[in-house]
């Protein structure tokens, strides 16, 4: 392998934790102050910030995004408040385009994987807002090289770009560059500050990751700047997780995610079912319960946990959300015990949506496909290919509908 071929292998999964931790990092400006036991201190002092973070959290991106607006509105110089909507901004074409499926970052997969085009005037709003939001951190840095609060704000920024630029754009070295640059600032916070738990977010999880790296990648890796010790990315997270400011929700997250990778499921597992009743309506949360369990060897209660997903969608607990995957992860759980003719029924529950999500209507039609293939039913696979390609045909799935409809699938 060259050097450059291990350089961007190096850069591809240093991205990992950029996507993971500006994913949900937000703007939470640090400070030494100490904060009321049980409170949650917002930087940006305005009455709608719980409430806004409540529903952010909650996966009603559409509320949160009117009320961050109206504080932007009323703090329209401060850059936590339009790193605040511009992170919600970010994070609703996101779950549009369909790129927080938390399994795709349990491993590397998330680095290849496509998703749907974003929406040119979100993508717009999106680098409005990080222009806005640099333009007054810049100057305030500029006028005291040691202003906390300004250096900590342009890490964030700076940090959810690079998420943009690298789930949206694909433009991995360009995200590479604003990521090495978040983590610089926030390091830059933590010799300022020692104690600032806020800045050990992003610096823990670049930790963690780089120190998960081969040797080779992690030199290639300590030559551009990041250097790494997962021991110690864990302890930041750790701290981060366990402090009462903004970013101990987002700490536990990114924590969860490391945690499943290290197939520490229990401590994982733990995290989750803190934050599930904390936020009933977050779809994603409830999902990865049972995708955990199906990691740790727990098919029995993996499946009860998507049927349970699948039924509160059914009675409107995740309006508007795509619950819907909880009836293409049965498939696939049941379709891994050999059990088809249960798999086919629940792969072919998301025709019982309205406006199921075109991606998952398609792996549901390409998983029942295949199994009814298995199952020797050959024209009902044909069909179920024909409605892949119908959805769209150029996407990964249609093209593998091609090619079953050719040969009939034989398993692998």
């Amino acid at each position: 392998m060259t050097f450059l071929r291990v350089l961007r292998r190096a850069c591809l999964r240093v991205l990992l934790s950029l996507a993971l931790t500006v994913c949900v990092v937000r703007s939470q400006t640090p400070s030494t102050r100490p904060f009321p036991a049980n409170k949650v201190v917002f930087r940006t002092s305005d009455p709608l910030n719980a409430q806004a973070f409540d529903h952010f959290y909650n996966m009603d991106y559409d509320r949160s995004i009117q009320e961050f607006t109206q504080i932007l509105q009323r703090h329209p110089d401060d850059p936590n408040a339009i790193n605040h909507l511009l992170n919600v901004v970010l994070f609703h074409e996101l779950y549009r385009v369909g790129a927080l499926n938390a399994s795709e970052y349990a491993n590397d997969s998330f680095i290849n994987t496509s998703h749907r085009p974003a929406d040119p005037q979100t993508t717009q709003q999106i680098k409005s807002l990080v222009q806005k939001a640099l333009a007054i951190e810049e100057k305030r840095i500029d006028a005291n090289s040691k202003d906390i609060d300004a250096i900590y704000a342009r890490g964030v920024t700076k940090a959810q770009f690079a998420t943009y630029t690298a789930l949206i754009e694909h433009a991995w070295f360009a995200a590479l560059r604003n990521a090495v640059a978040a983590r610089h600032d926030h390091e830059r916070v933590l010799e300022l500050d020692p104690h600032n738990v806020d800045a050990k977010l992003i610096v823990g999880a670049h930790n963690y990751v780089v120190g998960n790296l081969p040797w080779g990648v992690k030199a290639a890796s300590s030559m551009i700047g990041l250097g790494g010790n997962k021991e110690k990315g864990l302890e930041y997270l750790q701290a981060a997780a366990a402090g009462n400011t903004e970013t101990s929700i987002d700490a536990k997250i990114v924590l969860l995610v490391f945690l499943r990778r290290e197939r520490r499921f229990d401590e994982s597992l733990q995290i989750l079912r803190e934050l599930e009743p904390k936020y009933p309506h977050n779809v994603l949360f409830a999902l990865e319960e049972g995708n955990q369990l199906r990691a740790k060897g727990q098919p029995q209660e993996a499946e009860a946990v998507y049927r349970r997903v699948w039924q509160d969608g059914r009675n409107g607990r995740y309006s508007g959300l795509h619950y819907e995957g909880a009836a293409l992860a049965l498939g696939d759980l049941l379709r891994s015990q050999k059990n088809y003719a249960a798999a086919a029924t629940a792969y072919e529950q998301i025709s019982e949506i309205a406006k199921p999500d075109p991606e998952l209507a398609q792996k549901a039609a390409l998983g029942a496909g295949e199994v009814y293939d298995l199952m020797q039913k050959r024209d009902l696979a044909v069909k179920k290919y024909q409605s892949v390609i119908a959805l769209d045909g150029g996407t990964p799935q249609a093209e593998a509908a091609r090619k079953r409809m050719k040969d009939p699938y034989k398993g692998s």
